[in-house]
């Protein structure tokens, strides 16, 4: 299936995890992709790995870094037809106490996960525009739907979910959508040191018994970018195992 013929897309945080299956999986249906991260010997590494991908560094907190980007991106394509929102900084711990937290670190969450998206959309929009079929795909979490820890990573992700919906709004007139994908837990490299972890989560929280994979993100990506979900713009797809819908402690409970 060649969803993504002639198709260019560029992705944040491409290097790893998400973004880098993201990548497999548009080329392995016809787009040429551009990686993009901060660390550019990943971006490089996985961009070789994807038939006919290209890599460059690009830190999403800095406008002319994106800006370069997203113009290698026109330059090296000719054309700029998806964009995927994955960066994201790192999720430090919670303090013992809420007060006891770190303004830095929110600034550093809110100036990446969210700014960075914006930052993004802004340099890409009248692009995506001009190509016809233009798609933003923003990587958000369930995190910001429920409380699974991390204050200030959770309050950015809700700030990218909205921002989803008003800038699908914005774009509409122009033939652009706008979409989020909100991923549970995913088995990324994050969670190496902690696979006790993840499958105690498969057994007893995910009521479809696994952990997600970044295939399954991407999967999902996918089909918010193609012409497939050519209706569909505003909307979230909870790719998170049930975890959102379903309380299995509590059904457990009740079942004792």
């Amino acid at each position: 299936m060649d969803r993504f013929e002639g198709y260019a897309a560029l992705i944040t945080g491409g290097a790893r995890g998400i973004g880098a299956a993201t990548a497999r999986r548009l080329a392995d249906e016809g787009a040429r992709v551009l990686v993009v991260d901060l660390d550019e010997e990943a971006a490089r590494e996985t961009a070789g790995g994807v038939p006919g991908a290209l890599a460059t560094r690009c830190d999403v907190g800095d406008p002319e870094s994106v800006a370069a980007a997203v113009a290698y991106a026109v330059e090296a394509f000719g054309r700029l037809d998806v964009l995927v929102n994955n960066a994201f900084a790192r999720d430090l711990p919670d303090t013992a106490r809420f007060e006891d937290e770190s303004e830095d670190g929110w600034r550093e969450q809110f100036d990446v996960t969210l700014m960075g998206a914006v930052r993004c959309a802004r340099a890409a929009l009248p692009l995506l525009a001009a190509g016809g079929r233009g798609a933003i795909v923003n990587i958000g979490s369930v995190n910001a739907e429920a409380d699974f820890g991390g204050h200030a990573y959770s309050a950015a992700k809700a700030g990218l979910a909205s921002f989803t919906r008003t800038l699908a709004g914005d774009a509409a007139p122009r033939g652009v959508r706008v979409n989020l994908v909100t991923p549970g837990t995913i088995a990324t490299r994050a969670w190496e040191s902690r696979q006790a972890q993840l499958a105690a989560l498969a057994d007893r929280v995910y009521p479809l018994r696994r952990v997600g994979t970044p295939e399954d993100v991407a999967a999902a990506v996918a089909f918010l970018a193609s012409r497939d979900a050519a209706w569909i713009t505003g909307t979230t797809l909870r790719v998170d195992g049930g975890l959102l819908a379903v309380n299995t402690h509590f059904a457990e409970v009740l079942g004792e």
